[in-house]
C-alpha cells in the first residue's frame, strides 16, 4: 500500500518519519528484521521493574502484585501489562495506519479483557492440565473519525488487527527460551 499523510492532528506523530521508514522496510526487507531487549530487576516484595532498553533511550516499567496476590500492588502486575501492551499496540496501528489512509482520527479506546486461570501459577493444577496464560483476550475498539465512512473504517480495522504484533504474540505459540545462568 502506497501510504498517503492525513492532515495531521497530532504533533506528536510524524507520519512522514514513519511513511519514511516503511519505505525503507520495502526497498530493504532486512531492515524490518529487528531485536527489542528488556531486563527486569527484583525490587523488594512482589515488586520488579522491567528496563526496556533501545539504542538510544531506556524507559522503566514498574510492575507488582495486587495485595490479595501478595503484593504491594505499586504498579499494574505483569498479565496486565500484557492486555495494556495490546491495547497500545492496536492504538498505534489504528492512528498510524488511519493516517497514511488520509482518515482524520479524533479518537481511540480499547477496550480489552483476558481470561486467565491462576491454578497453574500457584501450582496447584500441572499446567498440561490448566494454562497458565490467557485462554481468551476479547477486545472492543471505538473509533472516533466523523468524516469516514462505516466501510473505511471497517477496512482499517481489517487491516490493523492481524498486523498488530503484540495480537500476534498473544495469539499464537512463540517460542520462548529461558536460560538459568
Amino acid at each position: 500500500m502506497k501510504w498517503r499523510c492525513a492532515v495531521a492532528v497530532d504533533p506528536d506523530f510524524d507520519v512522514r518519519t514513519l511513511g519514511s521508514f516503511i519505505e525503507k522496510v520495502r526497498d530493504d526487507p532486512s531492515a524490518g528484521a529487528t531485536v527489542w531487549r528488556a531486563n527486569s530487576t527484583w525490587k523488594k516484595g512482589l515488586r520488579s521493574e522491567a528496563t526496556i532498553s533501545r539504542p538510544d533511550k531506556e524507559h522503566v516499567v514498574v510492575m507488582d502484585e495486587p495485595a490479595a496476590l501478595g503484593g504491594s500492588d505499586t504498579g499494574p502486575n505483569m498479565v496486565e501489562v500484557v492486555l495494556g501492551a495490546y491495547g497500545c499496540c492496536l492504538t498505534t496501528g489504528f492512528v498510524a495506519n488511519a493516517a497514511m489512509r488520509g482518515i482524520e482520527l479524533e479518537g481511540v479506546e480499547i477496550e480489552i479483557e483476558g481470561d486467565l486461570d491462576l491454578q497453574a501459577f500457584f501450582g496447584l493444577r500441572n499446567p498440561d492440565e490448566v494454562w497458565p496464560g490467557y485462554t481468551d483476550v476479547r477486545a472492543k475498539v471505538r473509533l472516533t473519525a466523523p468524516g469516514a465512512t462505516r466501510e473505511q473504517l471497517e477496512e482499517l480495522h481489517a487491516a490493523v488487527v492481524p498486523t498488530s504484533p503484540v495480537g500476534s504474540i498473544i495469539a499464537r505459540p512463540v517460542q520462548v527460551h529461558t536460560e538459568l545462568v
